[in-house]
C-alpha cells in the first residue's frame, strides 16, 4: 500500500474532526481555548488517532463513527505533550516546529489547556459513537483511555522516566518505562478501535499486543531520532534526552541494537496479529513506519 497517501487521508479526516470539537476562542474562556488549538491543529503525526481507524477497519469496522473517539485519543496525546514541555518538565521550547503552549501563552494557560484537552477527549468518549446501542462500549473505551493515560499508564511511566534521570537504569526498568510511558496510551488506541468494530476479547487483546510492541518500538525510534535528527525534521529539540541525563535505549544498549530490538518488537507484533488474522496493509505499514521515521 502507499502509506503516505493513506495517513494524508486519514489525517485529513482527523483534523477535520478536531477543529469541529475544539472550542472556539471567543468569551471569557478565550485564551485558553485559543491554546488548545495551537497545541492541536499546529501538525502532528495523527498516529495515535490513525491506529484507532486502522484497527476499526481491521475488525470489521466501517463509517465515520469512530472519527470522534479516535479525535479523542489525540487530545489526550496532545494535552501530555503541553505538559511534557513545561519547566518543571522537559522545559522545551519547539514542539511540532511551533513554539511551544507555555512559551505562547504562559505557563499557568499551558497547564489549563492541558487539562481542559484531557477532560474534552472523555467527554467525547462518553458520548461517541452515539445511540443506545453503543453505550456499553462507551462506557469501556473511557475505561481503556483511562487506565492507558493513567498512572498504569502514561503517567506512571512519565514520573518513572523524570525519576530515572541521571540515574543507572537497568534493561527491565527502562522497558517498564517505555512500555507505559508511551505503549500504553498505543494499546489504548489500537484496543479502543476494535472494541467500538464490535470485535471479540480475542480481537481485542491482539490489537492491544500489537499496540504495546509498536509504542516500545516507536519510542525506541525516537530514542534514537533524539540523538541524529535535526530541529527541522523532528519539529522539536533534539539531544535533550543525552543533556537531561534520559534513561533511554541508545544510553544503555547502543544505537545499533536500539535498532535490531526496535524491529524485533515490529515483527513480533505484526507477526501475532498476522497469527489472529487481524494484520491488515495499513497496520503493517504503521509498524514498519514506526521504526524507520526520520520525524
Amino acid at each position: 500500500m502507499n502509506l503516505p497517501e493513506y495517513v494524508a487521508a486519514q489525517r485529513e479526516r482527523i483534523d477535520r474532526t478536531l477543529d469541529r470539537l475544539l472550542p472556539v476562542p471567543e468569551g471569557a474562556a478565550r485564551t485558553v481555548c485559543a491554546a488548545m488549538r495551537h497545541a492541536v491543529l499546529g501538525g502532528g503525526k495523527r498516529l495515535r488517532p490513525i491506529l484507532v481507524l486502522a484497527g476499526h477497519e481491521a475488525c470489521g469496522g466501517m463509517g465515520d463513527e469512530i472519527l470522534e473517539p479516535a479525535s479523542a485519543l489525540e487530545l489526550i496525546h496532545t494535552y501530555s505533550l503541553i505538559h511534557d514541555d513545561l519547566p518543571a518538565m522537559d522545559d522545551d521550547d519547539l514542539r511540532r516546529g511551533l513554539p511551544t503552549v507555555h512559551r505562547v501563552f504562559g505557563e499557568a494557560a499551558a497547564i489549563l489547556a492541558g487539562d481542559a484537552l484531557l477532560t474534552l477527549a472523555f467527554e467525547i468518549l462518553a458520548r461517541s459513537p452515539a445511540g443506545e446501542a453503543s453505550a456499553a462500549r462507551r462506557a469501556e473505551a473511557v475505561v481503556i483511555a483511562a487506565r492507558g493515560a493513567g498512572v498504569d499508564g502514561m503517567v506512571g511511566g512519565q514520573i518513572a522516566d523524570l525519576e530515572a534521570e541521571h540515574r543507572r537504569v537497568g534493561a527491565e526498568s527502562l522497558r517498564w518505562i517505555h512500555r507505559h510511558k508511551t505503549g500504553a496510551l498505543i494499546s489504548a488506541c489500537c484496543e479502543i478501535g476494535a472494541l467500538h468494530a464490535g470485535a471479540d476479547a480475542a480481537q481485542r487483546a491482539a490489537l492491544a499486543r500489537y499496540g504495546q510492541g509498536l509504542g516500545l518500538a516507536f519510542q525506541i525510534a525516537d530514542d534514537l531520532l533524539d540523538r541524529t535528527g535535526s530541529r527541522e525534521a523532528l519539529g522539536k529539540t533534539p539531544g535533550k534526552d543525552q543533556r537531561s541525563g534520559k534513561a533511554t535505549y541508545p544510553a544503555l544498549f547502543g544505537a545499533e541494537a536500539s535498532r535490531r530490538a526496535a524491529s524485533s518488537l515490529v515483527g513480533d507484533a505484526t507477526a501475532g496479529l498476522r497469527d489472529a488474522g487481524l494484520l491488515t496493509a495499513p497496520l503493517q505499514s504503521l509498524a514498519e513506519y514506526a521504526v524507520t521515521r526520520t520525524g
